[in-house]
């Protein structure tokens, strides 16, 4: 059950992530997959952990977790390696092409439905 609780929020962020992508621009890269699986059981672990909050502090978190992840990944694949798997640069207040306010924006109504998805998995990966 262990392994439970770590892969299958994982795969879920995997494949979620993943196809928002592909609706949002019509492909991803497997870097981004990877980074959906991580970002999903990091946002989970937040989910599970957090002491008692506002839910708007909770999906500002989410939104914070989901941007620090796209920061590292994107000074990696995109600054470091020259791989462009994507560019910022032409949006407002952007940094150094890999985040921007934009984003983070939509990464804080991203975390409403990640947080409902938690609610439906807990009972059954996250017994108390």
């Amino acid at each position: 059950m262990k392994i439970a609780k770590i892969t299958i929020p994982f795969l879920m962020g995997y494949f979620l992530y993943a196809l928002i992508e592909i609706l949002a621009r019509g492909y991803t890269h497997w870097t981004m997959t990877l980074t959906g699986g991580a970002v999903f059981t990091t946002m989970c672990i937040l989910f599970r952990n957090a002491p008692p909050m506002p839910k708007q502090l909770l999906y500002l978190l989410g939104a914070f977790i989901i941007t620090s992840y796209e920061l590292a990944v994107g000074v990696v694949v995109n600054l470091y390696l020259n791989w462009n798997v994507w560019d910022y640069s032409h949006l407002p207040m952007n940094f150094h092409g890999q985040i921007c306010l934009l984003h983070c924006t939509f990464w804080y109504f991203t975390s409403i439905p990640a947080k409902y998805l938690f609610d439906i998995l807990e009972p059954k990966f996250y017994p108390d």
